[in-house]
């Protein structure tokens, strides 16, 4: 059986720049743990944006800069990029809340006819988290999917709630609260 992590977003806009939030910095740590321990192959999802951010519609939207692509505020945070070291991960870049580029990264490994388990974390809960949870809930209608709530935090703590129990909602284990 395959196990799959995704780590949604660990960004230094999203932790200590221009979206960062106390909640986003108390997981930085669950987050490199969990990473350590896991056995399995990971990916990494990074927000990108060109310069042009606040021209887009999310942009018009959230008139906050961040995940310039190429900026300090676009990388993976250095606690993060440290517990990566010698893990199986691969990195994908997306322009909106949710990835296909992830869907279809996940689909090579799982339409293979191979069993898994996909378990998400990250940032923020209650928009990138939740849109690729329902993605791929969507074309894995019958993996097992789990996002560790320990592990993820919401651009509020109220957010961040709502949104696990719209993925309970959504049959996905919501695990860690």
């Amino acid at each position: 059986m395959e196990k799959i992590l995704v780590v949604v977003d660990m960004q230094n806009d999203f932790i200590d720049g221009s979206l960062g939030t106390e909640e986003a910095r108390n997981i930085v740590e669950p987050v490199c743990e969990k990473i350590i321990e896991f056995g399995g192959q990971i990916f990494v999802t990074q927000d990108t944006h060109s310069d042009n951010y606040l021209e887009t519609l999310e942009g018009r939207h959230l008139p906050v800069e961040h995940c310039i692509a190429n900026t300090e505020g676009w990388l993976i945070n250095s606690f993060i990029r440290n517990a990566l070291k010698s893990k199986n991960y691969a990195f994908i870049e997306k322009e909106i809340f949710g990835s296909m580029k992830l869907v279809d990264q996940i689909a090579k490994i799982l339409d293979k006819g191979v069993k898994g388990s996909i378990e998400i974390v990250g940032l923020c809960s209650d928009i990138c988290v939740v849109s690729n949870a329902l993605m791929l809930r969507s074309a894995f209608p019958n993996t097992e999917i789990t996002v560790d709530a320990s592990c993820c935090a919401g651009v509020t703590p109220d957010k961040h709630k709502a949104a696990m129990e719209v993925m309970k909602s959504c049959q996905i284990n919501v695990i860690g609260e």
